[in-house]
């Protein structure tokens, strides 16, 4: 995590500030949550035209919104969120027993990972759940902006050297790969299983695999470069099973709930789920940890692609969930994000 710098506190009056509580409302008008005020600074500070959060807690969901052109039922591209879904399907095909995480890339695709170094015989499921493979990230070559095949993907990276194996080194290809063993185990695509295992029993209606289609579901916003560029239209084919999903707000609060709350997995993938032992404390499978100031450790993930970034938190039991997203491709002041996590699930002290 970057180191922590001072921020100039902004007026709120700088932006349009559009809070919505789903709790009944008391006599007399509380003040905003310390989350609620931090988010104006994501548009002004951070370059986004608009940003948004659900906040999912005991007493309720809470909804706020910064800048205009954004609501709470909006479909955006979630970016590597999309790993969450992904670890959690192979994660139960290995509950199954279809699948052990011991099993090397070989044994479900064989021949493919050879190459300038690279060799699918050494390389464990485990491996690419937890980002230790060494594989080197396809999307350096793409800049995320080249529809690719799964195959096409693969081979790109494997025209470079691997890493040092077993060293935590974040890259799309990994889940590339997985959503690959995904079709090959099961004889379905990552996307068919992801909709039959997750997304239809738990009734996220606004979350989809888009393939190929370039359009957003309705309702939706407009998405952005850092530049300006309006990039609403994508092809998904840039991120693949790496980072494809399309959802809302509230669908990645209901997943994030249910995946850690022990509703989608059995108690001991959840732990191996929860596992950062792999990765020296980075990441576990398809989810990594921050521990806040305050001492509490938060869960979730990240996601980046061309015109929106997304983060998802909650706590371990899954009872409290936060997720903010911004239209455009990444904040530019990285200290905001913590200081958002920390001002929703840090105690308040008066």
């Amino acid at each position: 995590m970057p180191p922590l710098r001072t921020l100039l506190a902004l007026p709120v009056s700088l932006v349009s500030l559009a809070l919505l509580a789903l709790t009944p409302a008391a006599s007399s008008a509380p003040e905003p949550p310390a989350t609620d005020m931090l988010l104006p600074l994501l548009v002004t500070q951070g370059a986004a035209p608009t940003a948004a959060l659900l906040a999912q807690e005991e007493s309720g969901t809470r909804y706020a919104a910064a800048g205009t052109g954004i609501s709470r039922a909006d479909h955006f591209r979630a970016g590597s969120i999309t790993k969450t879904f992904i670890a959690t399907v192979v994660l139960q095909l290995a509950a199954e027993h279809r699948l052990s995480l011991s099993d090397t890339v070989e044994d479900h695709l064989p021949g493919l990972v050879r190459g300038a170094g690279n060799d699918g015989r050494t390389l464990t499921l485990r491996a690419l759940l937890t980002h230790t493979s060494g594989l080197y990230d396809y999307t350096r070559d793409t800049a995320g902006a080249v529809p690719v095949t799964p195959v096409q993907a693969v081979r790109i990276a494997l025209t470079h050297p691997p890493a040092d194996p077993g060293r935590f080194a974040y890259s799309n290809t990994n889940y590339v790969l997985l959503g690959m063993v995904v079709q090959q185990v099961t004889g379905r695509s990552y996307a068919a299983e992801a909709e039959r295992r997750i997304i239809a029993p738990l009734g996220l209606t606004g979350t989809s695999f888009p393939g190929s289609r370039t359009t957003l579901p309705s309702p939706h916003g407009r998405a952005y470069t850092a530049d300006g560029t309006d990039v609403t239209e994508l092809d998904p084919r840039v991120a693949g099973a790496a980072g494809e999903l399309v959802t809302t707000l509230t669908d990645l609060n209901r997943f994030y709930a249910a995946l850690l709350g022990g509703g989608l997995l059995p108690p001991r993938w959840l732990r191996e789920m929860r596992d950062t032992r792999a990765a020296h404390g980075s990441y576990g499978m398809g989810l990594f940890p921050v521990k806040l100031p305050c001492g509490t450790t938060v869960w979730g993930h990240n996601g980046r692609i061309n015109g929106s970034y997304v983060r998802t938190a909650a706590t371990v039991d899954g009872r409290r969930v936060l997720t903010f997203r911004v239209n455009t491709t990444a904040i530019a002041d990285p200290d905001l994000e913590p200081r958002l996590l920390a001002a929703e699930f840090c105690p308040r002290t008066s």
